[in-house]
């Protein structure tokens, strides 16, 4: 179900700008310690001010807030999200992403890695199949899960059962500290709708914002101003706060605060 993400970017206009060469050469962090942070739109605001100085941000032709839209894909078990729940250390995460504002999509699968680390890996896709997995999708996916499933067969035949469960649309802007080889991502306007077992209204997050600071492992500027703001890393994730808010009756105390406090008035 096609939702769309509201407009209202956050302002930067401040920071030195970026390409995407010079990010993607400078500060490629597939391999990364990720950390989240659920805050308002004003005090995201305010880390941007804060980080003037020695951040840049990304800039594509003057657009320097970029829309997003992902489809996130399950086995009908949803064996991905109860990994997530369960808090199982060996999990995975399934997606295609679309970059709106220059139609191009990706399939991306994510695992974890040692100490905490998160591997991330993807392959260029149709934007006409961002909501299937095709034969060359299933195979990269099987690929990629195959040290977790233990042998290639188990993988494949996981891989052959991914199903489309839900999708998302959000605004991103992306902050490159240079200095510290590291970069923020902030993340507004996101929502949610449901794609199976039946497609469903979309779900907005509301006035909140989603800061995910990527690092090689130290924490960056970002991380310590967050801190010294008095807050601290979330368990929010897209997929599976998205899947529990969508779906009250899976377990999700690993969310329970999220849903029943900060994002209990966007319902």
């Amino acid at each position: 179900m096609p939702i769309t993400a509201p407009t209202g970017p956050l302002s930067t206009k401040g920071l030195a700008s970026t390409t995407l060469e010079e990010l993607n050469a400078a500060a490629d962090l597939l391999t990364r310690v990720d950390r989240k942070y659920l805050i308002t739109a004003d005090t995201a605001q305010e880390v941007i001010d804060v980080l003037a100085r020695r951040a840049l941000v990304l800039d594509i032709d003057g657009c320097r807030c970029f829309s997003y839209a992902s489809t996130y894909f399950d086995t009908p078990g949803l064996d991905s999200y109860l990994q997530a729940a369960r808090k199982r250390r060996r999990r995975f995460k399934i997606r295609t992403r679309t970059y709106l504002d220059s139609d191009l999509t990706f399939l991306e699968v994510k695992t974890r890695g040692p100490r905490d680390t998160t591997i991330k890996r993807r392959l260029s896709y149709q934007t006409a199949d961002a909501d299937r997995l095709t034969d060359e999708g299933v195979a990269f996916v099987a690929e990629c899960l195959a040290p977790l499933a233990g042998s290639a067969r188990e993988a494949r035949r996981t891989a052959r059962h991914l199903v489309p469960v839900m999708a998302t649309t959000y605004r991103r802007t992306t902050l490159h500290l240079p200095d510290d080889g590291a970069r923020a991502t902030i993340d507004t306007d996101l929502a949610w709708a449901a794609l199976a077992p039946r497609p469903g209204a979309p779900r907005e997050a509301g006035p909140f914002a989603v800061v995910e600071t990527k690092n090689p492992a130290r924490r960056c500027p970002a991380d310590r101003y967050l801190w010294t703001r008095g807050h601290r890393p979330s368990r929010i994730s897209k997929y599976a706060t998205g899947m529990a808010a969508l779906h009250p009756g899976l377990p999700a105390n690993k969310w329970h605060r999220l849903l029943t406090h900060e994002l209990a008035g966007a319902a």
